[in-house]
Formats: structure tokens, C-alpha cells, sequence
């Protein structure tokens, strides 16, 4: 029998599910548990295929807008990237019972935003057009009163009304060192720009970013399990490639592996996104364990203990279910 080449796997930590996907799945849970099938959810509770296939199963029915909704005395809940108050707005006009499962991180950021807006400021949002945490953010204030800014380019372009009165939000999932620069374009050019008090790219995205950092640098390759939907996973691939590892790659499971990316491997870096759940690294190690002789090392760079309150209404589930 040949013998299998060894392999170093070395597991970033932090990975995977951060709080505020934790909460929204667990909001989707207890609210089946609750009040049964069908449970509505506007949009993919979170960016992870498989978290959604998992809750389509035990009775969850997913839309990406209200209007597919029957009427219903079921519970409809929002994503966790957050939604434009006409979303809200539109589910108490027809009596919907709905539960929200924005993070509280992302809801931080809507009412910076307000509050700038009403404070007469003119507000520059940085991330990602179309990505669902941006149009919710977007939608928090009338249409017009929002220009989003994606790069330096956008920044050094861009003409405000009044350099006076300009503030400044982003996108939590961003890529730290990509918004570090877009913001220090916008601060060279109008250094009366209001920030956030506290950074708005979330702990989890700046620690699993930090993580990918520390192991790039020390193994062959990477594979970062998450969605190519899921903007902080695809943030992660951007920067172990900075960080100096010649081959990363995004993989949802371990059945996209590509095989022929890693031929002569002795050294490989994992990590996860915020929506990828642990279940899916371990499928991925299983899969290099039996190609190659792999010993695992976790490297961790930060730890988290962060817990986000779900909705009173679920919470004596909450308790009973040992959550």
C-alpha cells in the first residue's frame, strides 16, 4: 500500500459562526420550535447554503420578498444583513407577525446613520453595492441621502454638497485594510469627515481577517470554507493572497475541493466565515485526511465571547431548548 504523503493542517481560530449568525439561526430554530412550520424568511438567514438547506428541512420557507408571502398568521423573519425600513413597514401594513434577526452589529450602523442623517450631515456609506447589508443600510434614509463608495477611486471622485458636513458609515464584513484606505483617501480630502465612534467593520470580520494573517505566511496554501455569496469569506481568500500564500481558495464543502491545486503539499491553512458552520471545516479536514497523513494545529490569534440577546418573545425557549 503507498504510503500517504504527511500534511500540517493549521486552523485559524477564530472561524466560522460569529454571534449575530448564531442568534439569527437560533431565531429561526426557536421559532419553529415555537410556533411550527411554516416560518417565513426574507432572504438567506445568512449567507451558508447549507445552513439554509438545513432550516428549508425542519420547516423554514425562504422569499426574498414579502409579496411571495401568503396571508399567514406564521412568523416571518429578516436576515441577518439587515433590511430597508419599507421592508418592516410593508410587514405591519398587512398584520404580519415578523421577528427580526439583523445583527445588532448591522443595526449599530442604521442608527449611526440616522443620527448623522439627522444631524444634517451627508452621509458616504463604504462597501459593496447590492449586497443585501448595503440596501438595507441605504434604505434607512431617503433615497439620495446615501452615496455608496466602493474604492479609493470612488473616494477621490467623489464631490460632496458641503466638505463640512460629510460622515462617514460602512459595511461590517468589509476587508479591514481596504477600508483603512478608503477611508484615509476621504480623511485627506475632507478632513472635517465624521467616523463612527467605534469602527463598524464587525470583531468577528477584523479578527478572522487577523487570523488569516498569521497563518498565510506559514503554509503552502489555504482554503477558506464559506459562500461565494458571503462577503466576509470572500474578504478572507483576498487576504491570505496579500498576506503571501501563493494558493487560497473558497470552497463551500468539501466536494468543490480542486483537487489539482494541491499537489505537493506539506503545509495547509483553514479557515472559516462567519456563516460557515463547523461541521463543514471538519468535512473539509476529513477529505485531506484521507488523501495525505495530516496532523492539525489550531493557531489562535484572538478569542471571542461574545453572545447577542434573541427577541422576549423566544427567549423561555431559549432556556428550555439549553441553547
Amino acid at each position: 500500500m503507498e504510503k500517504r504523503p504527511h500534511l500540517d493542517i493549521l486552523l485559524c481560530a477564530p472561524r466560522g459562526f460569529c454571534a449575530g449568525v448564531d442568534r439569527a439561526i437560533q431565531i429561526v430554530e426557536l421559532a419553529l420550535q415555537k410556533y411550527g412550520a411554516p416560518v417565513y424568511v426574507r432572504h438567506a438567514i445568512v449567507h451558508n447554503k447549507y445552513v439554509v438547506e438545513g432550516l428549508k428541512a425542519k420547516g423554514a420557507v425562504f422569499v426574498e420578498e414579502l409579496d411571495e408571502i401568503p396571508e399567514t398568521e406564521a412568523p416571518v423573519v429578516f436576515s441577518a444583513h439587515g433590511v430597508p425600513k419599507s421592508v418592516p413597514a410593508d410587514a405591519r401594513s398587512r398584520n404580519m407577525f415578523f421577528l427580526d434577526a439583523t445583527c445588532p452589529l448591522v443595526s449599530k450602523v442604521h442608527v449611526e446613520a440616522t443620527r448623522h442623517f439627522e444631524e444634517g450631515h451627508e452621509i458616504v456609506l463604504i462597501g459593496h453595492a447590492g449586497h443585501p447589508e448595503v440596501v438595507g443600510t441605504m434604505g434607512q434614509l431617503p433615497a439620495g441621502a446615501v452615496t455608496l463608495i466602493e474604492t479609493v477611486d470612488d473616494a477621490n471622485a467623489f464631490t460632496p454638497r458641503d466638505p463640512q458636513t460629510l460622515a462617514f458609515v460602512t459595511q461590517t464584513t468589509l476587508s479591514v485594510d481596504d477600508t483603512r484606505e478608503i477611508v484615509a483617501a476621504l480623511r485627506a480630502r475632507f478632513p472635517a469627515i465624521n467616523g463612527p465612534h467605534k469602527e463598524d467593520i464587525c470583531y468577528a470580520t477584523t479578527n478572522r481577517q487577523e487570523s488569516i494573517k498569521a497563518v498565510a505566511p506559514l503554509v503552502d496554501a489555504m482554503i477558506v470554507v464559506g459562500s461565494p455569496h458571503s462577503s466576509n469569506s470572500q474578504r478572507l481568500v483576498e487576504v491570505a493572497l496579500r498576506s503571501g500564500c501563493k494558493v487560497a481558495t473558497l470552497v463551500d464543502r468539501a466536494s468543490e475541493i480542486d483537487w489539482s491545486l494541491y499537489g505537493n503539499l506539506t503545509s495547509l491553512g483553514v479557515s472559516a466565515g462567519a456563516s460557515a458552520p463547523e461541521s463543514l471545516v471538519e468535512e473539509v479536514i476529513d477529505a485531506f485526511a484521507a488523501r495525505y497523513e495530516v496532523s492539525v494545529e489550531t493557531k489562535t490569534t484572538a478569542e471571542e465571547n461574545i453572545a447577542f440577546n434573541i427577541p422576549k418573545v423566544l427567549r423561555n425557549l431559549e432556556v428550555a431548548s439549553g441553547r
